[in-house]
């Protein structure tokens, strides 16, 4: 079996990373041709990320030039820890506030407890007007996956 067969991830394993992480790296490709990477907060819905960000950004104008986009979700210190995820996506822009409202409420839910634990039911009154008033100034980042990747170094047993 290949090193690339022994360390690619299940699709449970996949599901499993993606629950566990909190910050993915968005890359479009920038008006002069060149890779342009942000973080992003994210969720998922149903095999689908999502995530939201300032409808002027440099990356939604990348994206309504060119739709391709990579993520990338890594973890790990040493080369033995190593694991990640890369997909290769089509981007859509949603622009209707009450897919962008319905999304910032559920990203706030999933980051408003320590990782590990299930979002939260409910969303201060507070953090509710906040998100109201920011999601006039968003919209909503569907990324369809076309391609993967995904590595575990730990599958390797510390044997290289």
């Amino acid at each position: 079996m290949s090193r690339r067969e022994q360390i690619k991830m299940s699709e449970a394993e996949v599901a499993s990373f993606l629950a566990e992480e909190r910050t993915m790296t968005c890359a479009t490709i920038g008006p002069r041709g060149w890779p342009h990477l942000m973080p992003l907060w994210y969720v998922l819905r149903g095999p689908r990320i999502w995530a939201w960000t300032y409808a002027v950004s440099q990356k939604v104008r990348n994206i309504e030039r060119d739709s391709r986009a990579t993520l990338l979700l890594e973890a790990g210190e040493s080369y033995e820890e190593l694991r990640g995820v890369m997909f290769e996506c089509d981007a859509i822009v949603h622009r209707d506030i009450e897919t962008v409202s319905a999304l910032g409420q559920e990203i706030f839910k999933r980051y408003a407890v320590p990782r590990g634990e299930a979002p939260a039911d409910a969303l201060a009154p507070e953090v509710e007007a906040m998100l109201a008033k920011q999601a006039t100034k968003r919209v909503a980042l569907e990324f369809v996956e076309r391609r993967r990747a995904t590595w575990d170094h730990r599958k390797l047993g510390g044997v290289y």
